[in-house]
């Protein structure tokens, strides 16, 4: 049974916003004073699993450095389900689901703050980490027991394959 009160075998996509959800929101600037994204390695071993099984992964984020486009592309994350430097996040959104045949019952959006609440409204399953803000906290169906960069992305995806059965035993995981 799982702890995410939502019929979690009709998701087919989930969505990610980047900083304070698959990274923390403190970021460590360098002295070239280009952030430095820190990246949780469970949730890069879940997305793997995820693409792997099936399910469609997409990145929506304001950030647009060269590390975050990195980071994703290593993990197997299509070019045309990566949107870097997004503030208005909904039209994309929208025309990224439409592209994939998918309806808003079978997609999951999980942000942390205000640029995410009205793709957090328009999915049938809105969620935020434990330290999201008090909109998206509003909105949110499910709150992560993680907070952001710390295993919100691998809590997201593992709830979801293990509901429709694709979890990969141990053997399989490589």
């Amino acid at each position: 049974m799982s702890k995410i009160p939502y019929q979690l075998d009709k998701i087919r996509a989930i969505v990610f916003d980047v900083d304070g959800v698959l990274s923390p929101s403190t970021i460590p600037v360098g002295d070239d004073g280009i952030p430095r994204r820190m990246a949780n390695v469970k949730d890069g071993f879940s997305l793997v699993q995820a693409i792997r099984h099936g399910l469609k992964i997409c990145i929506i984020t304001g950030a647009d450095t060269p590390g975050v486009r990195h980071r994703f592309e290593i993990i197997g994350i299509r070019p045309e389900d990566f949107f870097a430097g997004k503030m208005d996040k909904l039209p994309v959104l929208q025309a990224w689901m439409h592209e994939n045949g998918l309806e808003p019952e079978e997609v999951a959006y999980v942000g942390d703050d205000l640029p995410d609440v009205a793709p957090m409204r328009f999915v049938g399953l809105p969620i935020t980490p434990a330290d999201g803000s008090f909109d998206t906290r509003q909105v949110a169906l499910y709150i992560t027991e993680a907070a952001g960069g710390h295993g919100v992305g691998r809590e997201v995806i593992e709830e979801v394959m293990r509901a429709r059965g694709i979890w990969p035993h141990e053997a399989e995981a490589f």
